[in-house]
Order: structure tokens, then sequence, then C-alpha cells
């Protein structure tokens, strides 16, 4: 017990006054009258029901055993001390022993009381701290996230630490992650390299220095204004993922229960850094594994290679941008989760188009080459038969054959030439088959109606091949997204003829950068559009309602800060700066 207390508040830290007074009234009914009981520690009389009389030879002492070693005594002070016989003071030295017996059983029954007491609320803070940091620490699956929360726990808790710093290891060692207080880059450099941090990953048991300059393994090389040292393995089992160091300015500033404390965060946060590697490894996976099948699509039409990436990167950028305006979408604010399902999305768009036949897919021409070709021989024998001039016919069929939108002159040669028919040795042969002639037929771009139906498809295919995936949870619009990335506002898209407000704002996202990316790119059928042109026919699609013309505005006014924000997304990259990058070995 504390020696410069008082003797009034000693005496309280061991029982209290009540409680003594009720021990007394009951002595007091064995002991002589006019007699004084008082209790006294050393020769200070500190408790009495009357006068507290000093301690004299006339003054019978007993000692009360504690667990504080305080000198406690109770003593009896006598008026007629001189008259008492030697039988009397027996039997009061034995009221005083069974009395002073009685408040001794009565002090350690108390400490013990208090000492579970203690130890019950250290266990409850312990749980407390443990639920909190649980709560924090797995509040998120982003590593960031992970070591900030472990960050902002060290300093709003009452860990006495000015400066606190987080490092996890790498191919060529261990580098800061994150921090707070005045940590610089090289302020734990050297306590990284020395054997004291090498003992910590090894043993995987937390350390104090409460006066580093006497530690010979590291004193010398830290900054003079540390003073005191917690440093911590964050395990996750047998398995170091970190180390948390923690400093103060003073001396002796760190004890066993702030070891104890940061010991617990650790072993959250361990786990929770685990389970942020386990994820991201996770969504490696996923990224590779979009990629592949991104590269399939490729393969099986590689005009319109990497056509998925690019949307997925416009619309992502288009995406931060949306975020980030004050005007006409306030309400709208993706999250980091939010982003990543889009950028999923612009990646397999067109993963259904797997399931379209090829010739339909990489169509280039109303015709293919072989069918004109026979149709060439047709008109050549027509021509020998009749004796008419066909080769001027033939190479205006060719020029129909390669327009995206003929003129009416054009199609009225093809009614022309599909009535002709001709017989030799007695068989009739038409110059334009029906087949054919539907093909030639088309008013705009290059598919029948049968053949568009089929590209029009590629939605309700993108979604068939993939709802056999389990997506995550923060993936659950994901196949909307892509079954809706050709609706159109008016009713007018495709596989759902949906309008307005059913089309998710994700989905016209992904509708506007697929529109630009297939314009300005060169395909089978088309040469690539100049930027300019892309965007006024972005900006015709909106007037006619199809589109949302704010976001088609945004977007125009845009387009540079769009496309250079594209440009610096890269799928290749894992959105963990540290992960594949470290080698948690076992350290057994």
């Amino acid at each position: 017990m504390n020696a410069y207390l008082k003797p009034e508040a000693r005496l309280k830290k061991l029982l209290k006054p009540k409680k003594l007074n009720a021990f007394f009234e009951k002595a007091a009914r064995l002991l002589p009258q006019g007699s004084t009981l008082c209790a006294y520690i050393g020769s200070i009389p500190i408790f009495c029901k009357s006068q507290l009389p000093p301690i004299s030879e006339k003054t019978i002492l007993t000692y009360i055993k504690n667990p504080a070693n305080e000198d406690l005594h109770i003593g009896l002070s006598l008026n007629n001390f001189d008259e008492i016989s030697e039988k009397e003071l027996e039997q009061i030295k034995a009221v005083l022993d069974f009395t002073a017996y009685a408040i001794a059983n009565h002090i350690e029954s108390e400490s013990s009381r208090r000492m579970l007491g203690k130890e019950t609320l250290a266990k409850y803070r312990e749980l407390s701290l443990l639920h909190r940091s649980i709560v924090e620490l797995n509040n998120s699956l982003r590593l960031k996230d992970v070591i900030s929360a472990l960050i902002q726990e060290c300093r709003s808790s009452a860990l006495p630490a000015n400066m606190g710093a987080v490092y996890l290891p790498e191919e060529n060692g261990f580098t800061i992650f994150d921090s707070f207080g005045a940590v610089r880059a090289d302020t734990f450099e050297d306590l990284v390299e020395c054997s004291l941090f090498k003992d910590i990953i090894a043993s995987l048991r937390g350390e104090i220095l409460n006066d580093v300059k006497l530690d010979c393994r590291c004193g010398s090389k830290l900054c003079n204004n540390i003073k005191s040292l917690l440093i911590m393995p964050i395990p996750s089992p047998n398995i170091c993922e970190g180390v948390l160091i923690l400093t103060s300015e003073n001396i002796n500033s760190f004890n066993a229960s702030h070891l104890k404390h940061v010991a617990t965060l650790a072993s959250v946060a361990g786990i929770s850094i685990s389970n942020a590697y386990n994820f991201e490894s996770i969504r490696v996976l996923m990224d590779a594994l979009l990629k592949a099948l991104t590269e399939a699509i490729d393969a099986r039409d590689p005009f319109t290679a990497g056509h998925s990436e690019r949307v997925a990167y416009l619309a992502v950028s288009f995406s931060r941008l949306l975020s980030q305006d004050d005007n006409h979408f306030t309400d709208i604010s993706f999250t980091d989760e939010q982003l990543r399902e889009i950028l999923y999305a612009g990646i397999l768009h067109d993963i259904g188009k797997i399931g379209i036949k090829e010739e339909v897919l990489t169509k280039k021409t109303r015709l293919p080459k072989s069918m004109l070709d026979i149709i060439g021989m047709r008109m050549k024998l027509f021509g020998i038969h009749n004796q008419k001039e066909w080769e001027h016919d033939y190479k205006r069929l060719k020029q129909i054959n390669l327009s995206l939108s003929p003129h009416q002159e054009d199609l009225d040669f093809i009614h022309s030439i599909s009535d002709i028919k001709f017989k030799i040795n007695g068989s009739s042969i038409h110059l334009l088959h029906p087949d054919e002639r539907e093909c030639l037929l088309v008013r705009k771009g290059n598919l029948t109606a049968e053949e568009r139906i089929e590209i029009e498809r590629h939605p309700i295919e993108s979604q068939r091949i993939l709802e056999h995936i389990p997506f995550h949870d923060d993936l659950s619009d994901l196949l909307t997204i892509i079954g809706q990335h050709h609706e159109r506002l008016d009713g007018s898209g495709y596989p759902a003829a949906l309008k307005g407000d059913e089309i998710l704002i994700q989905s016209q996202i992904i509708a506007i950068a697929d529109i630009y990316d297939a314009i300005t790119q060169e395909r089978h059928y088309k040469p690539a559009t100049p930027q300019a042109r892309a965007l006024k026919i972005l900006a015709e699609e909106a007037s006619e309602g199809k589109l949302n013309k704010n976001m088609v505005d945004l977007f125009i006014s845009n387009i540079l800060e769009i496309e250079r924000g594209a440009d610096s997304i890269n799928l290749d990259r894992p959105t963990s700066p540290r992960f594949c990058k470290i080698p948690r070995s076992n350290l057994n």
C-alpha cells in the first residue's frame, strides 16, 4: 500500500470505517466499561468511536494480519489499567485477538473480492476490446482498410504512444504501410534492420523497452526522441503478417497491460490481414479468369480485340466523373466495390458472343465471297445464253454487297434482277435465290432480320454463361448490368425493350462507353469513325431519347479526361500494392 497516503486513506484501502465500527461495537460488549477501542497504523491512532488516544504503556495492542502488510493494530485503552487482574487481562486479550482475527478475515475476503473484481473488469475490458477490434478490423476485406483500422485503434485507445507504424513484409524485407504521429520514411529504418526486430518476428512474441538506450540490440539506432518502445508481431497463426511499432517520448511509458492490449489487437489484425490477402488472391484469380474470357472473345473475332477492356476502362473512368459531378448527378456516388462491378460488367458485357455463330459474328459483307462468286457465274451464264452484257451488273452487285446503307436505286436494281429466270437444258435458273435477295436488300448494315436476332441474343447468352458463377455479394447487380447494356431509355433496345428507370444507371454507363468504342474502332464492315463524328452520333442518340442526355453531355464535354482516366487503369496491376510480393513463410 502506498506509504505516502495519509493513514486514514490507507485504512480505507483495507476496510471501510463503517465495517470497522461494527466490529468495535460487538467487541465493546465483551470489554470492560470505560475502555476505549481504537485502530492504529504504526503508532498513529486512525479510528476510534470517541477520542483518538495515543499509544501508551497502558495500551493493549493486537496486530491485524493484512495483504498489504500494513502495521495495523487494534488497541484498548483502560482508565483503570492498574486495577485489572491478570485473569481479566487475559480475557481482554482474548477478545482483542478474536476481534483482530475477524477483522483480518474480513480484510482478506474483501481483498479477494476486490481482486476478483479487478480481474473481472480486466477480462471485460479485454473482451470489450476484442469485440470492438473484431468489428472494426473485420469491417472490410481490403488490406488498406484493415491496417488503417488498426492504426486508428492504437491512436484512439489509452495507449501512451505518440508515434506508431505498421510494417508489412515484401520480397526484400519489411516496408512501412501506414503510420501515425511524426513518422518519416526513415524513422524506423534502422530498427527494422536490428536484431530486436528479427527476434520479435522469429518468436512471434511482443516486447517492451522502457528505456531503449539500455538495450544493445537497437538502442543506439533509434531517434533521440524515442525513449520507450513497444514492438508487436502481427500473427496469423504461426505466420508473421506484419509488425506493429509503438513509441513514446518518455521513459517507462509502457507496462504489461499495454502489451496485453496490443497483443489482443495484433491477434485480431493478423486474422483480418490474412483474410484480406485471401480475398485479394480471389480477386486476382477473378481478374485473370476475366482476361481469359475476353481473350476467348478476341480469338473468335480479332477485329474487335480489346473492345471489352476498353469499354470497361471507359465506363469506370466515366463512373468516377459522375460521382464527382455536383450538377445533374449529385445523388450518384459509386463505391470502390461498385466501380469494380462496373469494370467486370464492361469486361464481360459481350461474353455471350461466344455462343453466336461465327459467320454472323464476323460477317463483313451482305453475302460471303463464295456466294457472290456463284452469283457471278450465274450472271455470266445468263449473259452468254442471252448474248447480253453482264459484267457491269456484276460489278454494281459487288459494290452493293459492300455497302452499309445502299441507295434506293440500288435496292430497286436488286429487285429487278431477282425476278430474272432463264432456262438451260430444260432447267429453270433464278439469277438470285430468295435468301441471297434477302441479304442484299437489307437497308442498313449487313445483317438480315434472322441474323440480327442472333446477334441480339448475346446479352441473354452472357447472363446464361455467367449465372453459374457464384459471384460475391459486392457483384449482385453484375448480371443485370450486362443483360441491360443494349437497352435504350425509349424502349427501342433489346433484349427486353426496357424503358427509363427500368434500366440501371450502371447499364446506361456501359451503353455509352460501348457505343463510343464501337464507333471509333475499325470493324469488318466499316473503317474507324473520327472522334468528333462519334460524339455527334452519341448526341443524336441522346436527342432521340435513347440515351440519358445529361449523361451524354457530361461524357462529350469531358471525353479527354475520361480517356486519360481509362488509360491509367490496368487490370494486370493487383489492387493491393503488396499483394503477391509478400513471402509469408512459416516461422516455426
